[in-house]
């Protein structure tokens, strides 16, 4: 059986409307390749809930993955879904792609992560910008998370 690749542009979302923006950086012992792996086919392995990934790293393929945790203001462990896609790929180098999350998260928004990944004597510098937050609280709480995830990455390069 063929399946039909969609020949359509790539849509980059208007994040004029929402100005609120984000940077981290952070450097890995770890090689660019394997930061691009984790980015787009080892999710399960850092960040996603076991067995909740459904991604195909290619331009213009959506993804979804959840993450479990338990946020202050809730009662339990929760769920919270991650949808995107794709926007632009190369190996060893970029990652960017659309991030849409609930209520504690972009609050709806289709905002946009890039990251990018350089090579240095101390192994690979990463790059994380995060773009169009519908408001300032949206943004803080991720410039408080990311911090946190890539603590998840370099844990799971070392294991």
């Amino acid at each position: 059986m063929t399946t039909k690749r969609s020949t359509a542009a790539i849509r980059v979302p208007d994040l004029s409307a929402r100005p609120f923006d984000l940077a981290v950086e952070r450097t890995f012992a770890a090689s660019a390749a394997s930061l691009y792996e984790a980015w787009t086919r080892g999710f399960d392995r850092w960040f996603a809930a076991p067995g909740s990934v459904l991604m195909r790293p290619e331009v213009n393929e959506v993804f979804f993955f959840e993450t479990e945790f338990k946020h202050e203001s809730q009662p339990a462990v929760q769920r919270h879904p991650h949808y995107g896609r794709f926007l632009r790929l190369i190996a060893g180098q970029l990652v960017e792609l659309t991030w849409v999350t609930g209520a504690l998260g972009t609050e709806g928004a289709e905002t946009i992560v890039t990251v990018e990944l350089q090579p240095n004597a101390a192994g690979t510098r990463l790059q994380l910008k995060h773009a169009g937050f519908p408001n300032a609280a949206a943004r803080d709480r991720h410039l408080q998370a990311w911090p946190l995830v890539l603590d998840q990455i370099a844990a799971s390069l070392k294991a």
